[in-house]
């Protein structure tokens, strides 16, 4: 296993059962997530998109355990012993002392910060249910977070509503560097935001990480953002991956035909440039009745009489670019060649 990798996730799933009748019983289940591949190097950010309901947050809250996987395996690497630790099995006893080094951004300002707790308690709290300080230790270590955020720390005891949702995201962020983690899970962690706003987030986060080393699961619809933010793209249909490679090169040139549709619906601010939207056919496929073979061929123009029967495996077809489609090798799609963020 490369060296360098710190998250690596093979064959995981995550399926929540439907109860019908009086008795709730189980008739089927929900496949949020259904059989994922995906590593993350130290340092570095995973861009993760895909449709609303595709699975993306499920698997953020599956590395952290805020749910527990219905199967599959998690490895994380020890920042203390470099030994790469499986976190799917783990029970909380054993779990707890790694949790300080895995933290998340939420998507909502507003409802993800305690409204009767002070910022000092918001940020302060992860360090002491930690162990990692208390009274006047604990109110420097504040301070020095709030000034790493760009946040005057004079205020850290104002409550929430004194402050604007970018000012609140700067708190989460504090709240998520608290603990000197060395994974984040960023979720739609600007898509709150006025446009204004975001950029100087995204400059924050991306200072944080050539700061400290690091790594992000930056989970978000707007491609944009994310081609400014991320070293390496994976696309998620259904609860399943479909594609991943490194930014430019799946921007440039995808292999998924659901890829090239997702790229095509990025907005260009020139109004000489005519849009050449793709829309696609038919509705996303429902995750408790998957169609068979291939979830996308429904609604794919290039499908052939093996995309409905035989599920396509996810193949390397060129270094670090992932793909899991039958006709990959034989279409040519087409990319973006600039976004400006």
């Amino acid at each position: 296993m490369d060296k360098d990798i710190l998250l690596e996730i093979k064959g995981l799933k995550k399926y929540f059962p439907i109860r019908t009748g009086f008795w709730k019983r189980t008739s089927g289940y929900v496949k949020a997530v259904d059989d994922v591949d995906l590593f993350i190097r130290q340092g570095e950010t995973l861009g993760l998109v895909g449709e609303s309901g595709c699975g993306k947050t499920t698997i953020g809250r599956c590395i952290l355990k805020a749910i527990n996987p219905t199967d599959g395996s998690i490895k994380y690497r020890n920042p203390d012993t470099q030994e790469m630790l499986e976190l799917a099995q783990m029970k909380e006893k054993e779990l707890w002392p790694l949790r300080r080094h895995l933290q998340m951004i939420f998507q909502d300002p507003y409802s993800s910060l305690d409204p009767r707790m002070p910022v000092l308690d918001i940020i302060g709290e992860p360090l002491l249910v930690n162990g990692l300080a208390s009274g006047k230790k604990l109110a420097d270590k504040v301070s020095e977070l709030m000034d790493m955020v760009g946040m005057d720390s004079r205020y850290m005891r104002r409550y929430p509503h004194a402050f604007s949702g970018g000012q609140r995201q700067r708190i989460g962020i504090a709240r998520a560097l608290a603990t000197s983690p060395n994974f984040i899970v960023c979720d739609e962690a600007v898509s709150a935001l006025d446009v204004s706003v975001r950029s100087q987030i995204l400059n924050l986060l991306l200072d944080l990480q050539d700061r400290f080393n690091l790594s992000y699961l930056f989970i978000s619809h707007d491609l944009s953002v994310v081609r400014h933010v991320s070293h390496r793209v994976a696309v998620m249909y259904v609860g399943k991956l479909v594609e991943s490679a490194q930014t430019e090169e799946i921007y440039a040139a995808p292999k998924h035909p659901y890829t090239e549709a997702l790229l095509s619906a990025i907005p260009v601010p020139d109004p000489r440039v005519k849009m050449e939207r793709i829309i696609l056919p038919g509705e996303v496929a429902n995750p408790a009745r998957p169609p068979s073979g291939c979830y996308f061929h429904p609604r794919c123009m290039f499908k052939q009489d093996i995309c409905v029967h035989e599920e396509p495996k996810l193949r390397e077809v060129s270094p670090d670019h992932f793909v899991a489609c039958h006709c990959a090798d034989a279409i040519t799609l087409k990319g973006v060649k600039s976004i400006e963020c």
